[in-house]
């Protein structure tokens, strides 16, 4: 599942940002220095880290205020740079087995995708794990992965873009997490 996993030593450094809405996070991240940053602690022991410069290019020009999103598991030292078709894989698996469950995903992320933070969604939702993920992880990469699609794209959907993906890849509208939300789910 880790297609691009890289094996190397790093030196974290620890980084909190707490969760909010999508310019004052962006202007946030724009103010770090670029450094390989410890973000994110799961319960499997691994980390959620990211380095900064991510490595997208614009126009030919490294993109100075993108970064990139890992899975780093110190056991191994390796890091995965997960990408969204990993995730949406993994959700389209819960979902077949469980279809019922998607929606309580959803709502999680949906909630940290305006700008909550994931542990109060899990404690919130009680999402389930996906079949190789868990909802903790899946949460906690996409706070850091909207985080970059807000610096790449300051004028355009940012987060949006790949959350309005997921309401509709599994048939719902911002309507119906609102409603979800509202509902004291």
């Amino acid at each position: 599942m880790a297609k691009n996993s890289f094996k190397y030593k790093v030196n974290l450094t620890p980084l909190k940002i707490d969760n909010t809405n999508a310019p004052v996070f962006r202007d946030k991240l724009k103010a770090i220095p670029y450094l390989l940053y410890e973000v994110e602690h799961l319960c499997t022991g691994k980390k959620i880290v990211i380095n900064k410069p991510g490595g997208k290019r614009n126009f030919g020009r490294l993109s100075r205020d993108d970064i990139a999103v890992y899975i780093y598991d110190p056991t191994e030292e390796s890091l995965w740079l997960i990408s969204h078709r990993e995730i949406l894989d993994e959700l389209i698996s819960l979902h077949e087995v469980e279809p019922d469950s998607i929606a309580k995903v959803v709502a999680a992320l949906f909630y940290v995708c305006n700008g909550e933070d994931p542990d109060v969604a899990i404690e919130k939702f009680c999402p389930p794990d996906c079949k190789e993920l868990t909802c903790e992880t899946i949460l906690k990469v996409y706070k850091w992965i909207w985080g970059q699609e807000d610096c790449n794209y300051p004028t355009g959907e940012g987060r949006w873009l790949s959350m309005n993906g997921i309401l509709n890849q599994f048939g719902f509208s911002k309507d119906d997490m609102e409603t979800f939300l509202n509902e004291g789910n």
